[in-house]
C-alpha cells in the first residue's frame, strides 16, 4: 500500500503590526496602536491569548517604528513582579505574569508596502509550514464565548489541507472596503470553495457581500508568490491578490465566520469594543450598566424637551 501523505500541524502564527495608527493621533504619536487598551487589556493581546488559545505554538509579530512597546509589554518586568510579590497582590502578579513566557519572535518591517509585503517578512520563521494570519484591527469573541476563529480555521485545514480566509457577511454598501470572495458552493456547513478573491471591488461590481476579514490559513506556496507579486490597490502588495494567484493553482476555501467581530481600527469601533468589554468585565460591569442606564435617560429627556 502507498504510504499516506503526512501534512504538517499548523502551529505558528503572523501579527502584523507595523501600521502607523494615523486614525489615532495623537495618541499613537508616541504609542503603538496595539497598545492601546480596551478596559485594562492592550488591543494585541487579544490577538496572542486567541492564537494561543486555538494551539498555536510559536507567534511572529512584524513591528515598524515605535513598536518597542509591544515587545516591553510581553517581556518580563522583573522589578514589578517583585514588588507585587512584596505587597501580596497575587491577583495583579498574576495578571503580569500572563503575558510572558509565550513563544513570541519579532521582526522589522522597515518599509510598509502593504500587508501582502508584511507577510512575507515571515518566509524564514515559517518554512515550509501552514501557518496563520492574525489582523490587530479584528477582534473576534472578546469575552471568550464560543470556538476561537483561528481554531475554526485549524480544523477546517485538519479536514482540507488547504489554505482557508476567514469571510464575512458586510452591509453591500461596505464591500469596496474589503477583500470580497466569489463562492463556488458550499463544502460543508459555512465552508466554501472560492471562485475568485476580489480586493476592494467597486459595490456594483463586488461578487458577493462575503468579505475577508482579519484571520487566514495559508500554506507555504504563497511566499514564492508574494516575492514577485506587483503592487494593487493603494500601491501596496496585496494579500488578497497573492491568494487570488494560489487559488488557481490550488484550492483556497473560505470560512464564514457567524460571531461578533469588533473593528477595532477605527475610533467608533474602539469604543464600540471597549464598552462591550466592560459590560463583561467584572470589576466594572455593574457601575458601566448603571452609568449607560442613566446616559439614555439623561439623553431621551433631553429629546422630550
Amino acid at each position: 500500500m502507498p504510504k499516506k501523505e503526512e501534512h504538517k500541524k499548523v502551529r505558528k502564527a503572523i501579527i502584523p503590526a507595523a501600521g502607523l495608527g494615523t486614525r489615532f493621533l495623537p495618541a499613537t504619536k508616541a504609542i503603538a496602536k496595539e497598545m492601546l487598551p480596551i478596559v485594562d487589556k492592550p488591543t494585541i493581546q487579544f490577538i496572542v491569548e486567541e492564537a494561543l488559545n486555538s494551539g498555536i505554538e510559536d507567534i511572529l509579530i512584524v513591528t515598524g517604528k515605535a513598536k518597542r512597546p509591544i515587545e516591553d509589554h510581553f517581556d518580563s518586568n522583573i522589578e514589578l513582579e517583585q514588588n507585587l510579590k512584596e505587597k501580596g497582590k497575587t491577583e495583579l502578579l498574576k495578571l503580569v505574569e500572563e503575558t510572558t513566557d509565550i513563544n513570541l519572535h519579532f521582526i522589522r518591517q522597515s518599509h510598509p508596502l502593504g500587508l501582502g509585503h508584511a507577510v512575507l517578512q515571515a518566509k524564514a520563521f515559517i518554512g515550509d509550514e501552514p501557518f496563520i494570519v492574525m489582523l490587530g484591527d479584528d477582534l473576534m469573541n472578546i469575552n471568550g464565548e464560543g470556538l476561537p476563529l483561528t481554531k475554526q480555521l485549524i480544523d477546517d485545514y485538519e479536514m482540507t489541507h488547504a489554505s482557508t480566509i476567514a469571510v464575512m457577511e458586510v452591509p453591500h454598501n461596505e464591500v469596496n472596503k474589503y477583500g470580497v470572495i466569489a463562492p463556488e458552493g458550499e463544502v460543508s456547513k459555512g465552508l466554501y470553495n472560492v471562485a475568485k478573491f476580489v480586493e476592494k471591488p467597486a459595490i456594483e461590481d463586488a461578487p458577493s457581500d462575503l468579505a475577508i476579514i482579519g484571520r487566514y490559513l495559508l500554506t507555504p506556496e504563497i511566499f514564492e508568490i508574494l516575492e514577485t507579486q506587483k503592487p494593487g490597490a493603494g500601491g501596496e502588495i496585496q494579500l488578497t491578490d497573492a491568494i487570488e494567484t494560489l487559488n488557481k493553482t490550488q484550492r483556497v476555501f473560505a470560512r464564514q465566520f457567524t460571531g461578533t467581530r469588533y473593528d477595532v481600527g477605527d475610533k467608533f469601533g474602539f469604543m464600540e469594543t471597549s464598552i462591550e468589554y466592560g459590560l463583561h468585565h467584572p470589576q466594572i460591569k455593574d457601575q458601566l450598566k448603571d452609568y449607560i442606564i442613566k446616559k439614555a435617560k439623561e439623553l431621551s429627556k433631553q429629546n422630550k424637551e
